[in-house]
């Protein structure tokens, strides 16, 4: 089991590279165009639309990014204090076929389907 769990790190530690290099690539490509559309009235709307279309897009997706790294992190962290495989809720071992599939998984199958049973219980808010 320890031989599964050093795999299952060293594919963290993967993802959490991966996950770095998306953020800096995000951040690379935020620089906004100087580039002007010429010849429509409509032009500059057009473009400021798309703009605010594009920064929506990068912040969604940068938030993807940061909430997976976090996860990351946690499960890294897990290995850390030795409680990598035990779920956060319920403190039992999370079956390794969970874990092998889900690397970063914090919970067991039974606290995840209560979890999203829950989730369903509750009315949106706002």
């Amino acid at each position: 089991m320890k031989t599964s769990f050093n795999i299952l790190c060293s594919r963290l530690e993967n993802e959490r590279e991966r996950l770095h290099s998306e953020l800096e690539q995000l951040a690379a490509s935020a620089n906004p165009k100087d580039e002007r559309r010429e010849g429509s009235p409509f032009g500059k709307r057009e473009e400021e639309a798309t703009e605010t279309l594009e920064l929506e897009k990068r912040l969604v997706l940068e938030k993807r990014i940061k909430e997976q790294l976090a996860d990351v992190e946690h499960a890294l962290q897990k290995f850390e204090k030795e409680t990598y495989g035990q779920c956060d809720s319920c403190g039992e071992s999370i079956d390794p076929a969970r874990l092998e599939a889900l690397p970063l998984a914090s919970l067991c199958m039974k606290c995840k389907a209560q979890q999203g049973k829950n989730a369903k219980g509750t009315s949106p808010s706002g």
